[in-house]
């Protein structure tokens, strides 16, 4: 890896994901992961999706992506992204977020987007930093760390 900084792109469709995304943002920086939040709908903004993904490509280690209803956000990240690891966060809206999530899962063979429970932006950011934490040994000690608050 490259960075010499860990740093995560957060993507979300709407402002109103930001109250559920802001929890992401808050857990990696808590870990001192850089990270920045961007709205910008796969349906309204493709093209700012695609100038987004290309600045994160070149800034961070993973880009997690959150989207409602339709939730094709995720999926246009990782289609638009070569080698850069996608997490797609689902968000609750109409059928309790089951949409969001079946939006998510479902990608073509080739574009994977990993994805976590509805609503699950901490997830997100806990398994961001576990990729990361594959080549960056401070990462993985903040992550031993915050597993040991379990036991505690």
């Amino acid at each position: 890896m490259t960075q010499t900084k860990p740093h995560v792109g957060i993507i979300m469709g709407s402002k109103s994901d930001l109250p559920v995304m802001e929890k992401a943002s808050e857990f990696l920086t808590e870990y001192g992961i850089a990270n920045d939040l961007h709205v910008a709908s796969a349906h309204r903004n493709p093209d700012k999706v695609k100038a987004l993904v290309a600045e994160f490509e070149a800034t961070s280690s993973v880009i997690i992506a959150a989207a409602g209803m339709a939730a094709h956000l995720p999926g246009v990240v990782a289609a638009y992204t070569t080698t850069t690891p996608v997490i797609g966060v689902p968000i609750r809206s109409s059928f309790d977020g089951l949409d969001a999530l079946m939006s998510i899962v479902q990608m073509p063979p080739g574009i994977p987007v990993a994805t976590v429970a509805v609503n699950g932006a901490k997830n997100a950011a806990i398994l961001a930093m576990e990729m990361i934490a594959i080549h960056d040994d401070s990462v993985k000690e903040s992550l031993r760390k915050f597993r040991a608050t379990f036991n505690a």
